[in-house]
C-alpha cells in the first residue's frame, strides 16, 4: 500500500513537469512562514507489530527560507507513548510542486530506543504546499528493534 501512494504521488509530479529532466535545485531566499500541525499519520512497514498508526499530538514549522525550516512538537508516538522532536528540515531540490530532502533533529519517547532518551535521526522528507495547507512525507526507516519503519504523513497549516 505504501509503495503505491509513494509511487503515484511521485508519479503525479513527475507527470507535472515538462522538462526533460524534472528535478530542480531550489534557489535559496529568506522567508518568514509559520506552520502549525496536529501530529502524523504513519503506516507502518511491520504491519504485525501491533503499532498504533495515528500520532495525534502538536508541532511548529518556522521556515526562515526556500529550503529549511526549523520544526519542533509533541506527539503520542507508535509505542502508545509521548514522544518529543525537534530539528531542521533542509529541502534544496524540487520535483514539480514537491520539495525534497530531510529533517535532521533530536526525538524521544521510544522506549526500546536509549529507554525513551533522546536520539539523532536523519529523515528523507518531501513537502509540498499551496497557499495556506500543506502536508510532509516521511519515510522513517526500521532501526533494529528499537524503532519502527513507517511512511509517515504530517498536514500543516500557515499561519503566516
Amino acid at each position: 500500500m505504501h509503495k503505491k501512494l509513494l509511487g503515484g504521488l511521485l508519479g503525479l509530479a513527475i507527470a507535472g513537469t515538462a522538462q526533460a529532466n524534472p528535478f530542480e535545485t531550489i534557489e535559496n531566499q529568506p522567508l518568514n512562514e509559520l506552520w502549525l500541525n496536529a501530529g502524523f499519520y504513519s503506516r507502518h512497514f511491520q504491519r504485525d507489530k501491533g503499532l498504533d498508526d495515528t500520532n495525534p499530538g502538536w508541532g511548529a514549522e518556522y521556515r526562515f527560507s526556500t529550503v529549511a525550516s526549523a520544526t519542533a512538537g509533541r506527539f503520542h508516538n507508535s509505542d502508545r507513548t509521548m514522544s518529543n522532536y525537534a530539528g531542521i528540515y533542509y529541502q534544496p531540490w524540487s520535483i514539480g510542486p514537491f520539495r525534497l530532502g530531510a529533517v535532521i533533529g533530536g526525538f524521544n519517547g521510544y522506549p526500546k530506543m536509549r529507554d525513551g532518551g533522546w536520539f539523532l535521526a536523519a529523515i528523507p522528507v518531501a513537502s509540498v504546499e499551496y497557499q495556506r495547507v500543506g502536508v510532509n512525507f516521511a519515510i522513517v526507516p526500521t532501526y533494529k528493534e528499537r524503532l519502527h519503519g513507517a511512511f509517515t504523513v504530517q498536514l500543516k497549516l500557515k499561519l503566516f
